[in-house]
């Protein structure tokens, strides 16, 4: 029998991140490959407690079917928070999502036709690369330096675009880099933005692990005409299986996506729902979050510490104030896929950055994951990786001396 697949299915079954994670996942492996919160600091007592009062109180309510657009209860809470971090909204504005990846699908499936335009930071979340090509978009990328992307080449990327549908930005802690976006390009994304009419989708999954610096406001903060559409998820500052996330949109847009929800999953999981809303209401969430920051800082420190020692010189890598992630750049023409079976037969792995473009692929780029691992593991892993980059540089300088001769 033969399959007609819509051309949103890809045309090949191959899975080169999931066949790294399977090698990565490895019991003799170190890996720092996945973008895994730590599990040690699920908040599991605390939950059970809110669980065991949603069926107490509400168990009925919690188990049937719900309105599209989430929790009010939930929703509530949420737009209190949204309020504190500069993004002015109220309880209309707020749709919950079956995390930050539905608001993406969602968002896409919205807006974009096949040849459309989404404009993206290059490197960028691979996942939302995938959703933007099963709906045919046409995927600019734009260079990126510490202060996130650079406007001069945004507003380029936009002249030559006319038929962009939205730029799509992680300007805290950028997945993979960890870089982020300074608040003076923040606002010019905005003016880029208001003056060719195109929407913004700001993801903030990390914004609200920050352990170094000051805090900046949202792109949204700086939105004067409403076009900017925020996302963001419970799954880094709770736990990513509840699988809860929430946008912040302009309210006219809010019974259009409450349709195209409604045509995905009717709603998200009403259960969860009620047991986040307890959880935030007999919890200080925010107590949680520094536990969290704690962590994280104490363990890019010592990643940090440990590349320092044990990476060659003109290795370059990203210095995140918070988040998951750490970009790695190694000089030269290095074939990143043969340095990661390197890393394996060291026995640490990475994720090669080759997914992450949109486009022209940068070479000897990966990603290190340092909220997963503990300090000791760490240590060790870095070790590793660092005396698999250097065998690697020495076998391609060695290859180069061969060819010369």
């Amino acid at each position: 029998m033969s399959f007609q697949f819509s051309n949103r299915v890809p045309k090949s079954d191959s899975d080169p991140v999931g066949d790294i994670l399977k090698v990565a996942g490895s019991p003799d492996i170190i890996s720092f490959a996945g973008g895994l919160p730590a599990p040690e600091l699920f908040p599991v007592e605390a939950l059970k407690q809110a669980a065991d009062k949603v069926f107490d109180k509400n168990g009925r309510s919690a188990l049937q079917y719900a309105s599209a657009i989430g929790n009010p209860d939930l929703r509530n809470q949420i737009t209190q928070r949204m309020n504190r971090q500069g993004i002015n909204c109220d309880v209309d504005n707020i749709m919950i999502t079956t995390g930050s990846q539905q608001s993406i699908d969602l968002t896409a499936k919205m807006f974009v036709n096949p040849g459309d335009t989404v404009i993206v930071e290059k490197p960028t979340y691979l996942c939302a690369l995938d959703v933007f090509k099963s709906y045919g978009a046409h995927i600019v990328g734009v260079e990126m330096d510490d202060d996130g992307m650079k406007m001069a080449d945004l507003q380029q990327a936009v002249a030559d675009n006319p038929n962009t549908k939205f730029i799509y930005t992680i300007p805290n802690f950028q997945n993979p880099t960890g870089r982020t976006m300074t608040a003076e390009r923040r606002q010019q994304m905005v003016e880029i933005a208001n003056k060719a009419d195109i929407m913004i989708m700001e993801d903030d999954p990390y914004g609200a692990i920050r352990f170094a610096g000051d805090d900046i406001e949202p792109v949204k903060y700086y939105d004067t005409e409403d076009r900017v559409i925020y996302l963001s998820t419970f799954s880094k500052i709770l736990a990513p299986g509840l699988r809860l996330g929430w946008m912040v949109m302009n309210k006219d847009l809010m019974p259009k996506y409450s349709l195209m929800k409604q045509s995905a999953d009717v709603h998200s999981d009403n259960l969860t729902q009620y047991i986040v809303a307890q959880f935030m209401a007999d919890n200080d969430i925010d107590d949680h979050i520094s536990k969290i920051r704690n962590v994280y800082r104490q363990r890019e420190k010592v990643m940090m510490a440990a590349i320092e020692k044990s990476f060659p010189a003109g290795v370059h890598y990203s210095h995140p104030q918070g988040g998951l992630f750490i970009w790695v750049e190694v000089p030269g023409d290095i074939d990143t896929i043969e340095l990661f079976k390197t890393c394996v037969g060291h026995n640490v792995a990475f994720v090669p950055g080759e997914p992450f473009y949109p486009d022209k692929v940068t070479p000897g780029t990966f990603r290190l994951n340092f909220s997963n691992m503990s300090e000791d593991q760490i240590k060790v892993g870095i070790k590793r990786l660092g005396d698999a980059i250097k065998e690697t540089i020495g076998v391609g300088q060695r290859a180069k001396v061969t060819e010369q001769s």
